[in-house]
C-alpha cells in the first residue's frame, strides 16, 4: 500500500476541489454551455523505475509516490493539470501481443512482426488465461486497491480495429478490403469485439470518475466518455471507411455511456461527412498533420463535436483561437 505521507498529500481537499472545478468546466464545454477563455489541459503522469512487466503492483505504488511529490502543480485555476497513472504495456502493440503477434523492444520502442496466419482466420483470445491481459488487470487492480479517488487511471493503447489490423497484417488488410472483404471484415470484427470487451471490463472495474483513455492527461474527458485511435484512417478512402470501418468505430465508442473521442494525427479529412453523422462521436483530438487542418474540422464537424488541439508547426495556439474563437476548443499541452 502507498505510504501515509503519500496518502496525506494526495488527500488534500483542495486537490479534489480543483480537479472537480476543471471537470465541471470541461463538462460544460461538452454540453455547449461554457463561455470564457479557451480550456487548457496539461496533465502530469506518475512514473516509476520499477519494471512494470515484472512488478506491476509495485510500479503503480511508486507512481502514487511520484504524483504525491508534485501534487501541488494541480493548483492552477487556468490550466487543468490532472494527476494520472497510466499503465501502457507494449505501447501501441498491446492488442497485437494479446492476439499472438511477436512483439519486441528495440532502441527504446515497441515493434511487432506481422502475423503469418491468413486474413480471415483470426480468433478471440481467452481473456482468462491471456498473459498480456492478466498483466494489465494486475495493474488496474493495484490502482483500485489503493482506494484513492484523486488520480486518473489511463488505459493501455486499446486503439481501434483498423489500427490493430494494420499492425497485424500491414497493407495486406487494406488490399483484402477490396479483394476479400468477407475475410477482412471477419478479422476486423474479431478485433473490435475484443476491444469492446476490454473497455467494458475497465468500465466495470475502475471508478468512472477516474477512468480516462490513453494519454489521459492530455485527452482528458468528462466521466463516461471513451476514445479510439484513428491514425490509420488516413490510409483508406471515405467510402471504404464509411462502409467497413465506421460501424465498428461507432460500436466501440457506444460501449461508453456518452460515446467519446477519435484521436487523429494525419490526413483524415475525407471522413468528415461520416464523422459528422456518427452519433457516438463527440470529440476529435488533433495533433501533427491533423492539427494543421484545424479549420477544416472546426467548420466540417457538428456544432456539438469538441476539438482537442495540440499546437503544431503550422498552427499556434493563437491561430487556433482565431479560427475557432475559442469555441468547442480544448488546448492540450501548454
Amino acid at each position: 500500500m502507498i505510504s501515509k505521507a503519500t496518502r496525506n498529500r494526495l488527500e488534500q481537499p483542495r486537490l479534489l476541489d480543483i480537479r472537480d472545478h476543471h471537470i465541471s468546466k470541461l463538462t460544460s464545454i461538452y454540453n455547449g454551455t461554457y463561455s470564457g477563455l479557451p480550456f487548457r489541459l496539461d496533465g502530469v503522469y506518475g512514473v516509476s523505475d520499477v519494471d512494470p512487466y515484472q512488478h506491476p503492483e509495485l510500479w503503480v505504488e511508486k507512481c502514487f509516490d511520484r504524483l504525491a511529490a508534485s501534487a501541488d502543480v494541480m493548483l492552477d485555476d487556468n490550466v487543468f493539470r490532472p494527476l494520472c497513472i497510466e499503465y501502457g504495456p507494449y505501447g501501441v502493440h498491446f492488442i497485437d501481443k494479446m492476439l499472438g503477434a511477436d512483439v519486441f523492444h528495440k532502441d527504446g520502442q515497441w515493434y511487432s512482426h506481422y502475423l503469418d496466419t491468413p486474413i480471415g482466420k483470426l480468433t478471440m483470445p481467452d481473456l482468462e488465461t491471456n498473459e498480456t491481459w492478466l498483466l494489465a488487470r494486475r495493474a488496474a487492480s493495484a490502482f483500485t486497491n489503493q482506494k484513492h479517488e484523486l488520480p486518473f487511471f489511463g488505459l493501455p493503447t486499446i486503439a481501434s480495429s483498423l489500427n490493430i489490423a494494420v499492425n497485424l497484417y500491414g497493407e495486406k488488410i487494406l488490399l483484402a478490403l477490396y479483394d476479400e472483404p468477407e475475410d477482412a471484415v471477419h478479422d476486423l470484427q474479431i478485433i473490435n469485439d475484443l476491444l469492446c470487451s476490454l473497455h467494458r471490463w475497465y468500465l466495470q472495474n475502475i471508478p468512472i470518475k477516474q477512468l480516462q483513455p490513453v494519454v489521459s492527461g492530455h485527452r482528458t474527458q468528462p466521466p463516461g466518455y471513451g476514445q479510439l485511435c484513428g491514425c490509420t484512417t488516413q490510409l483508406v478512402s471515405g467510402e471504404l471507411y464509411r462502409k467497413y470501418i465506421a460501424p465498428l468505430d461507432d460500436e466501440l465508442l457506444s460501449v461508453y455511456p456518452h460515446g467519446g473521442m477519435i484521436h487523429l494525427c494525419g490526413s483524415h479529412a475525407q471522413h468528415m461527412p461520416t464523422w459528422q453523422h456518427m452519433p457516438s462521436l463527440h470529440a476529435v483530438q488533433l495533433n501533427d498533420k491533423a492539427a494543421e487542418e484545424l479549420e477544416l474540422y472546426y467548420h466540417g464537424l457538428r456544432d456539438d463535436q469538441i476539438i482537442y488541439f495540440s499546437p503544431c508547426q503550422g498552427i499556434t495556439t493563437a491561430n487556433a483561437i482565431d479560427i475557432t474563437g475559442g469555441n468547442r476548443l480544448v488546448i492540450a499541452g501548454c
